[in-house]
């Protein structure tokens, strides 16, 4: 019995040991299992983050790939657009190269062939057209200009087939010479015509030059300036144009006169004349003194405005103070401010070249403060020599030229500071003091009422200057 427990006991052992074993080699088994999983694992990890890594650096390069490529777009986009801007600018040249500027005049003797015009017996107006535009032409010619005729001989040419002839060439200016007829005889005097609905081409000056040129030369009636766009010589052509009329057929006398040489000489002579001034304009400097006023100069910058016209205005310091805006005004729109003085008064201003010079130097202040300009030019009250000056004139004029500033006199005037002068004499002083002048700087004061309303008449008076503002590259014209 004790064998048998001994032998029981030994099985059991046995087991035991096959338990332990079998336990052992399973939890061998098992961490290996788990190593290997754990391995598996952090493969795998491994394996996706290695994979994300590529797919973030397949994104990268894709991106820097995709940049590259942009920026070689770009660069190209940017070298073909380069490239298209120096082919246009060279296009542009080229065109202007083809193009170049206007230098034919292009003369037009009226009617011509079968268009025989008005005519008073074998006087046929298409005759005397040719005969004053072959004149017109060898004066023109002997100025150094180059002319064109719109018709050659007697044959006949449709008036817009002259025009489009003249537009095609690129002419510079377009001038067509008739005669008038009229059933009352008595009727005389020159007019001409033009397109006033085209402000674009400056059609009104070449009429006014024209016209102004020839009754001058030819002591003939002044009809009138008549604007037409219907005309087709004037109305379609694309340079400044003018169709003028030098006299009536109608009219015996004038009818006389214009089957003779001298009068034909005549009536050339002031068409070229008056096309030389138009493209050789003379020059005025338009100055106004005393101002600003509110009402005087505000209307005289909007004529200004209005023509586009800029001019010099020589301010008093006590008005710039009382009509600070207008000073603005005058300089804000593109006009010359200079200095007059601060207070007008001769004997406190000539008193000394002390009192001189502080009077200037306070005006010269007030136009600073109000304008911001640094003004360079001025004008003597009653100009650089005058009754109140005489025994300080020559030491102020030493100081104020030492301190960098240039007075301007002037040479014209409208002689607006004489009480009571109407407009229309005005205009006339201003003309007549002018003398017809190369440069002229013509002396108004913007405070005087009727100087505002004579200054569209006045401006109209002189389309043979360009106005111009003084500067102080202009050279002054000194008493």
């Amino acid at each position: 019995m004790y064998g048998r427990r001994a032998w029981r006991r030994e099985r059991r052992r046995k087991e035991i040991r096959r338990y332990m074993q079998a336990a052992i080699w399973g939890v061998s088994i098992l961490c290996i299992l788990i190593v290997f999983a754990v391995m598996m694992l952090k493969a795998m990890e491994a394996t996706e983050v290695s994979a994300a890594e590529a797919t973030v650096e397949t994104a990268a390069e894709n991106k820097q790939k995709e940049a590259t490529v942009q920026q070689k777009k770009s660069t190209l986009a940017e070298e073909n657009s380069s490239q298209e801007k120096v082919a246009t600018g060279a296009l542009l040249v080229q065109q202007a190269a083809a193009k170049p500027e206007p230098t034919t005049i292009v003369i037009d003797p009226g009617h011509g062939g079968m268009d025989g015009g008005c005519n008073v017996g074998e006087i046929l107006e298409k005759d005397i057209n040719r005969m004053i535009a072959d004149k017109v032409a060898e004066k023109l010619e002997a100025m150094g200009y180059e002319v064109m005729f719109a018709r050659e001989g007697d044959e006949y040419i449709e008036k817009l087939e002259r025009v489009e002839n003249a537009n095609k060439n690129n002419a510079l200016l377009y001038v067509s010479i008739h005669q008038n007829f009229y059933e009352d005889s008595s009727v005389e005097g020159i007019e001409t015509w033009y397109d006033g609905s085209d402000t674009t081409r400056d059609n009104e000056r070449l009429a006014q030059l024209i016209q102004q040129e020839t009754v001058k030369a030819t002591g003939a009636v002044d009809r009138e300036l008549i604007s037409d766009s219907e005309l087709c010589v004037t109305g379609k052509s694309t340079m400044p144009a003018c169709l003028i009329e030098t006299g009536f057929l109608s009219n015996a006398e004038e009818r006389k006169k214009l089957c003779t040489e001298e009068y034909r000489e005549q009536i050339a002579e002031g068409i070229a004349n008056g096309i030389d001034l138009y493209l050789n304009p003379k020059v005025m400097y338009l100055t106004f003194d005393d101002g600003p006023s509110e009402e005087s100069t505000e209307k005289i910058l909007d004529i200004l405005k209005e023509r586009n016209i800029q001019a010099t205005f020589f301010v008093i310091g006590e008005y710039v103070r009382k009509y600070p805006e207008t000073a603005k005004r005058i300089v804000a729109e593109g006009h010359t401010i200079g200095i007059h003085c601060d207070v007008h008064d001769y004997n406190s201003l000539y008193a000394s070249v002390d009192s001189y010079v502080a009077d200037f130097e306070k005006a010269y202040d007030t136009v600073y403060e109000v304008t911001g300009v640094e003004a360079k030019l001025f004008r003597f009250p009653g100009g650089s020599v005058n009754d109140f000056n005489k025994g300080v004139c020559e030491d102020i004029i030493e100081e104020m030229e030492n301190r960098g500033f240039i007075y301007y006199d002037w040479n014209a005037s409208l002689e607006d500071a004489v009480e009571d002068c109407t407009p229309e004499k005005l205009v006339q002083n201003a003309v007549d003091t002018s003398l017809g002048r190369a440069r002229v700087v013509m002396l108004a004061h913007d405070r005087v009422e009727n100087t505002a309303y004579a200054l569209e008449d006045l401006l109209d008076a002189f389309p043979e200057y360009e106005m111009r503002p003084l500067t102080v590259a202009s050279k002054p014209v000194q008493f």
